[in-house]
């Protein structure tokens, strides 16, 4: 994996949208302050490819994606692997809630010499390439397809972060080991072995299906073919010998079929002629009509009758006056008596709302009689109340009035004040005012009321006599109408006279309607009994016709008896001819029918001798059994030829079977995966070695045994020590030198997509002192130089970073970190 162009926006400490262009850069160093976000550019790698980075602590640490108050984090990594070009892309977002999750996730095949400074002009999604991965799951798989290294290995040998850098040295064997199965490959021959073996099953499963189809094809050897053949040779014959019997067999039922149909044809003309009988009633259905006729004229003569006394009774009742004229008259005088008793209970009523009329207003006047004492009353009760005031003001200047003193009012001296009355003369005064005042109000108010009641009985007095002259007029205006009537009981009595002959009117319409349904019934019997009679003749003319080809006599069309006599009579005696006739016709029908069951007799012999039923169509049976005998034949020939094509898979069965079996056992062993291991580890052992005896001067060596991993140290007289007992200079030396010698060693040997094609160092050059600086750097040099990797280290040691030609200056402010690419 070669990083080509890393995008960040809200990411950590990179608030603001930067970019890291690692083109060209294929020996680089991220330089800065200590804090600045070097390391967060290697965690943005991590993170765009596997979600998640060393330090955060796991995928729970996702929150940390996020730079202070942003809600959302994006990075973006264009890289290489294996030759193709890929983007990683990765969002996260803070919820309404808090809560940080990942948005999005996605991977796309770049199209082969995209320019990704194409990715400067807002491109979307659409316009990068090939989506391979969508969601976060689908990440995993596709990062692991193209990078070839889960995230442990990743952060184990291509970048590796602050506090891992030694993690392959210490790793325990078992994980070392897995390391560079991935890394070389080596898992592929487990997986060829897992699919010998599913080969091997599937081969032996179709093996054992061939057995199974081998054992059900029995009975397929020559012998059964033989025996298949001569059946089919022995059914030809015998449709030859059937097919020459047919015709014969054809022959005599023809002449058995012929001599029956003339027994037939006569059979059916003796049962035609014996049918001719005349019907039942023949003589009567002429009868029938004249009586039906006779009934039709009487009918139609008893309407006539009615419909003369119904003229009659109509010009009566015309001459019998205008009945309505008569009933408007009688009419009147009801409305009349109506109108007279209304006039005088109108009258009455008048006369009773005139004396009620008069008291009220008598009433009235001593209501207002009664008012007018009342205000009188008051008007005293207020004069007595301003003189109450006047002698209680009097009362109140003598309380203070001495015998002899001047009096205040009149300035003249009092020789003898008067005594002081006792109460108050105004409170008095007004509770008289006050029981005036209330029956001044009631007066007012009955005069009210009467004046009310006096005006309604006006009202009511004046509707009365309007009704009174409306009545008046009503019975002047029938009187008018009257005058030179007949009396009522005149007018009842010509009205009595129009209702009796307007009933027997109605009985005479009623006659008539009857006596002309009688009419229409005698007609309908008229045209059923003519129809009878036509029926008749026309079953009579249908039979007759029927014997056409026998010649019958003419008939007479004025009597139908005759006529069904003189045919009857026909027809019998040629009934009696044709009898002598049937005896030789019978004797030949059984001649050829036993003509015909002889042959029939000698064809059922051949079937039966053939091992075949017996059947109606005899030459269809044949036909159908050499087809059969045909079928069976090619039934076995296609079986042998199965059986010979399975007895050939079977054998190719067999020897893929014990070939797949032959190599899932081999690889079983893991003989060959053991020992292309510790060839690999011994190249790394050994470069690693090489690179160390240069860190450390000649000091140490590197070795391994079962696994472990040991320094040979040369100036302690060549005594082998354990990793973990070397001190921090030194296992920073060792593991620098086992990185670099993964990058370098192992890489060609890959056979995956697991290729180092890159390595990032996060670690420890301040500690390391000048010498050993120098030749770190002079080491970083020369595998950088060969330019079939990237190298790139992070570090805050000037000394080191100004021997590395492209320099990524990491800074940062208050707001956000930036980076600025110099160097070459």
């Amino acid at each position: 994996m070669r990083p080509i162009r890393l995008d960040m926006a809200g990411f950590t400490v990179f608030r603001d949208e930067t970019t890291v262009d690692f083109t060209d850069a294929d020996f680089f160093a991220l330089v800065g302050p200590t804090g600045s976000g070097k390391s967060t550019v290697l965690d943005a790698i991590c993170f765009a490819l596997y979600g998640t980075v060393p330090r955060w602590g796991g995928a729970r640490g996702i929150a940390n994606a996020l730079a202070p108050s942003a809600a959302e984090a994006r990075v973006r990594l264009v890289f290489e692997s294996a030759g193709a070009r890929y983007v990683a892309t990765r969002v996260v977002r803070r919820d309404s809630r808090g809560n940080v999750k990942t948005a999005s996730a996605g991977m796309q095949l770049m199209p082969s010499g995209f320019d990704v400074t194409k990715l400067d002009t807002g491109l979307s999604p659409d316009d990068l390439g090939e989506v391979i991965a969508g969601t976060p799951a689908e990440m995993d798989d596709a990062v692991l397809e193209a990078v070839g290294l889960p995230y442990e290995q990743f952060t184990s040998c291509v970048v590796l972060p602050q506090g891992q850098f030694a993690d392959f040295l210490h790793a325990k064997p078992a994980t070392r080991q897995q390391i560079l199965v991935n890394l070389l490959g080596l898992g592929v021959y487990e997986e060829v072995q897992k699919r010998a073996t599913a080969r091997a099953a599937q081969a032996e499963a179709k093996l054992e299906a061939v057995d199974q189809l081998l054992a059900g094809l029995t009975d397929v050897d020559d012998e059964a073919f033989a025996r298949a053949t001569e059946q089919v040779d022995r059914m030809r014959e015998l449709a030859g010998a059937v097919s020459a019997a047919v015709p014969e067999l054809e022959a005599a039922r023809s002449a058995a079929r012929e001599a029956t149909a003339a027994l037939d044809a006569l059979d059916t003309e003796l049962a035609v002629l014996g049918a001719v009988r005349a019907p039942a009633g023949v003589a009567e259905v002429a009868a029938a009509v004249t009586a039906a006729r006779a009934e039709a004229e009487a009918a139609a003569t008893a309407v006539s009758l009615a419909e003369e006394r119904e003229e009659k009774l109509r010009g009566e009742l015309a001459a019998a006056g205008d009945e309505s004229g008569v009933r408007l008259l009688l009419s009147a005088y009801a409305d009349r008596a109506k109108l007279a008793a209304q006039a005088n209970a109108v009258r009455a009523a008048v006369d009773a709302l005139g004396a009620e009329h008069d008291a009220a207003a008598r009433a009235l006047a001593e209501a207002r009689t009664a008012a007018e004492r009342a205000e009188e009353e008051l008007a005293a009760a207020f004069r007595a109340h301003e003189e109450a005031k006047a002698a209680d003001q009097a009362a109140a200047l003598r309380a203070h009035l001495t015998d002899g003193a001047a009096c205040p009012v009149c300035e003249q001296v009092v020789p003898k004040v008067p005594a002081v009355p006792a109460g108050s003369a105004v409170a008095r005064a007004v509770e008289a005012g006050k029981a005036a005042r209330a029956a001044s109000e009631a007066a007012r108010r009955v005069v009210q009321e009467r004046d009310a009641a006096a005006r309604e009985l006006d009202r009511a007095l004046l509707r009365a006599r309007a009704e009174q002259d409306g009545l008046r007029a009503r019975l002047a205006e029938l009187d008018g109408q009257l005058a030179g009537a007949a009396t009522a009981e005149a007018l009842r009595e010509q009205l009595a006279e129009h209702a009796r002959l307007r009933r027997a009117l109605d009985e005479a319409a009623a006659a008539v309607r009857a006596g002309r349904e009688a009419a229409r019934r005698a007609r309908g019997g008229v045209d059923a009994a003519e129809e009878r009679l036509r029926a008749a003749w026309r079953r009579f003319d249908g039979t007759r016709d029927g014997l056409a080809r026998f010649g019958p006599p003419a008939a007479d069309r004025d009597d139908l008896a005759a006529a069904w006599t003189t045919l009857a009579d026909w027809a019998g005696a040629e009934a009696r001819r044709r009898e002598t006739d049937r005896a030789g016709l019978a004797g030949a029908v059984g001649e050829a029918d036993a003509a015909a069951a002889a042959v029939a007799s000698r064809i059922d012999g051949l079937l039966t001798d053939a091992g075949l039923p017996a059947s109606g169509d005899p030459v269809h049976a044949v036909t159908v059994a050499v087809e059969r005998a045909d079928a069976e034949r090619r039934r076995l020939r296609e079986r042998r030829e199965q059986a010979a094509d399975l007895r050939e898979q079977r054998a190719g069965h067999e020897r893929q079977a014990q070939v797949a079996r032959a190599l899932a056992g081999h690889l079983r062993a893991n003989n060959f995966e053991r020992w292309l291991l510790a060839e690999a580890l011994d190249l790394l052992v050994d470069g690693a070695s090489r690179i160390l005896r240069e860190l450390s001067g000649g000091q140490y060596d590197l070795v391994h045994d079962k696994g472990e991993f040991f320094v040979v140290d040369h100036h302690d007289a060549g005594l082998r020590r354990g990793v973990r007992t070397l001190s921090g200079g030194e296992t920073f030396q060792a593991s620098l030198a086992l990185a670099l010698a993964l990058s370098e060693q192992l890489a060609g040997m890959s056979t995956t997509a697991a290729s180092l094609e890159s390595i990032v160092l996060d670690e420890g050059f301040g500690t390391l002192d000048a010498a050993t600086l120098d030749t770190v750097a002079a080491t970083l040099e020369n595998l950088a130089a060969r330019g079939d990797r990237m190298v790139g280290v992070v570090t805050h040691v000037q000394a080191l970073a100004e021997r590395i030609p492209v320099r990524f200056e990491v800074r940062k402010d208050a707001r956000s970190a930036r980076v600025e690419r110099s160097g070459r």
